[in-house]
Parts: structure tokens; C-alpha cells; sequence
């Protein structure tokens, strides 16, 4: 493959250094091993079936997905792929079945109707699909309410022709404060879970798997008691929202948007061709849409569809029209998923390229 010079690339362009990635899968491996977590980390994030294989090649147990368009992609390179999102419609469910058979697939769910459409699909497609029963640990925005829901649920799972049942997960999404202030909110996490853990193994229905953890939470996963198996999506490449829980460093950001100054007109300000259909428009409580890589001190501070407005009070730094930058957005995955192509770089140079073959709704 003929790769670009940098400088020739078109802006806006998603940049992943090189060493910081592979910096970043082996050291949350290496968390894994030593406090003995599976780790199936979430491809919602890159949406790259390359990505995924070095993943597993790094350690990974298997793989995690949102959607069925991510879980034909990913079984390409995995053969353990867990879709944690509950597939309902004959459609999804006919695509889910269609995937190789070398695949072992589970599903999350938390409804008995999602439950009876994947069992008669198992059963239609002549497979067998795992079940996780999901429960509501605090996001309130899915997952079976209580111990006795979740014994019904997982008792029906085990008892279903073409469905196996394997255990539970959950998503802590609601914990999104900095690392060192989410002693108590894992504490409750580790309080609600108790309960249902012992009711399914008064029932017979222990666990195999106990599914959970997300990036924000994850260098303290092992302290959510029961938990042995951990879905980070943001790991491999971190951003702005991941720097300020304190989850990596700034220097431990592998992704960034390259942009371009395309106005210094008005005073205090510059403007890039990055804006919310390049970098997306989510805030954080220390405002702003992103920060340059290389000033961190320069915050993107208001977003257009097409323009990106620097803030130029804080910095002695004076752009020129034509000069080039690094935005690290603030949430990673929105912006990956608005990208056709990732560029990867070592040093100032192209080394290589993905297609973001994941994104998208329709058949892969």
C-alpha cells in the first residue's frame, strides 16, 4: 500500500500514534493478568476489524459489540463475540444468525421478549447462543430491577432450545467522576450486585460470567466484588474525557483529529476545519468540545458543523492561516464513528491505514 506523506493527507483526518496504542493494549492486558479479569474489550470505539485482532493477539478474551453491523465485522477476526445491546426485529436477529459458525456468540438482554425471539431464532439457524441477563447496577437506562427478575430470566434462558445460558452484565456508565473519587460509587456497585449474585446461586443459576466495568472505571475494576470480566471500549485509544477522570495521561492519548487553521480574523480566536461532523459535540465540566494535543491549554471552545473556534486567551501561541493541529476530542468513539478512514502514525510519518469498516447501520 502507496501511504501519503502527512502534510498531504486532507483535513480533517483522524490520526492513532502508533506507540501510544500499542503502549495502551499492553498495559491494560497486563492489568488484567495480574488481577486475573477477563478482559473483552468494547469495538464500539475504533470499529476496526485490525484493531480487534491485535486486541486479542495483546490478551483479550473476546470481543464486545453494539450492533449487528459491529458483530459481522468483528467475527471476521474473533471467534468469541459478545453483542451487549438486546437484539429485537427479525432482521437483526437473521443477521446475528448468519454470522460464521466458528463464532460463539452471547447476547445481553433484560426482557423475556428479547429472550423468546432469539431463542426461536437459535432454533431456526440451528445454533446455540449464550445468554447475559442485564441488570441495572445504577445508569437506569437498562437491565433487569431485581434478584427475583433476574433468577425468572436466567432460569427461562437455561431452560430455552437454542439459548445457553452463561451469566450477567452490567454497565457502570453512571460513574464518571475522576478515578481517585469513585471509591464510593464502586463501593455501591459491589453493594447491589451482592444480592443478585446469591440469588442465582441459591437458584442453581451461578454465573460463569460476570460481565462489566467500562474505561472511565476500569484501572479500578478489580474492585467490584464478583465482577470477572471487564468491556472497555476507549482503552486503546483515550481522550479528553479519559485525561481528565485521570484514567491515562496526556501523553497516553493515541487519538487525535489533524486539522487545519482555515481564520485568525477575529481577535482571540482561530477557527479549524474540524468541527461537530469531524470532533462531535459532547461537553465536558471543564467546558469545551476538545484540546490541541501538543497545547492542551487550547480548548476548541464552541462547534459548528464545519468550524472548530480555538481559544486563544490562555496560550502566547499565534496561529498562522494553513498551520496544521492535533484536536483531541473529548469522547472518542462519536468522533471514531464519524471517520471513514484512521490514520496510524509513528514519529511525524504515515506507517499505515484502517477503513472504519464498523460504522453504519446496513450489512457489512
Amino acid at each position: 500500500m502507496n501511504l501519503p506523506n502527512l502534510d498531504s493527507i486532507e483535513t480533517p483526518a483522524a490520526l492513532v500514534d502508533e506507540d501510544r496504542l500499542e503502549s495502551n493494549l499492553h498495559k491494560a492486558a497486563a492489568y488484567m493478568r495480574e488481577r486475573g479479569l477477563r478482559w473483552r474489550p468494547h469495538t464500539k470505539t475504533h470499529k476496526v476489524p485490525e484493531l480487534a485482532a491485535r486486541q486479542l493477539r495483546a490478551g483479550a478474551a473476546g470481543i464486545t459489540v453494539a450492533t449487528p453491523r459491529e458483530a459481522e465485522v468483528m467475527g471476521t477476526v474473533a471467534e468469541d463475540v459478545l453483542l451487549a445491546y438486546s437484539p429485537v426485529g427479525d432482521s437483526k436477529l437473521a443477521r446475528l444468525m448468519a454470522l460464521p459458525r466458528k463464532v460463539r456468540l452471547s447476547v445481553g438482554l433484560d426482557s423475556r421478549e428479547a429472550l423468546a425471539g432469539l431463542a426461536g431464532a437459535a432454533r431456526g439457524a440451528g445454533r446455540t447462543v449464550g445468554v447475559l441477563v442485564e441488570l441495572d447496577m445504577g445508569m437506569r437506562r437498562v437491565g433487569v430491577q431485581t434478584p427475583e427478575e433476574t433468577v425468572a430470566l436466567a432460569r427461562e434462558a437455561a431452560g430455552a432450545q437454542g439459548l445457553e445460558y452463561r451469566g450477567v452484565m452490567f454497565y457502570p456508565g453512571h460513574i464518571r467522576m475522576p478515578m481517585a473519587e469513585q471509591g464510593p460509587a464502586l463501593a455501591e456497585v459491589s453493594r447491589r450486585l451482592a444480592p443478585f449474585l446469591e440469588a442465582l446461586e441459591a437458584a442453581g443459576l451461578k454465573p460463569e460470567v460476570v460481565s462489566g466495568g467500562s474505561t472511565p472505571t476500569l484501572w479500578r475494576s478489580h474492585e467490584v466484588v464478583g465482577m470477572n470480566e471487564v468491556r472497555p471500549g476507549i482503552t486503546p485509544f483515550f481522550d479528553r474525557a479519559s485525561a481528565w477522570m485521570g484514567v491515562c495521561g496526556w501523553e497516553e492519548v493515541a487519538y487525535s483529529v489533524l486539522a487545519t487553521v482555515v481564520s485568525t480574523a477575529v481577535p482571540g480566536q482561530a477557527v479549524i476545519d474540524a468541527g461537530s461532523k469531524a470532533l462531535a459535540k459532547e461537553e465536558l465540566p471543564v467546558g469545551g468540545y476538545g484540546a490541541l494535543l501538543e497545547r492542551p491549554e487550547v480548548v476548541v471552545h464552541a462547534l459548528s458543523e464545519e468550524h472548530g473556534l480555538l481559544d486563544l486567551s490562555r496560550t502566547a501561541w499565534r496561529p498562522r492561516v494553513g498551520e496544521r493541529v492535533r484536536v483531541v476530542p473529548n469522547h472518542v468513539c462519536v468522533s471514531v464513528n464519524l471517520q471513514e478512514e484512521l490514520w496510524a502514525v509513528r514519529a511525524g510519518q504515515v506507517v499505515g491505514r484502517w477503513d472504519v469498516t464498523g460504522r453504519g447501520r446496513g450489512p457489512a
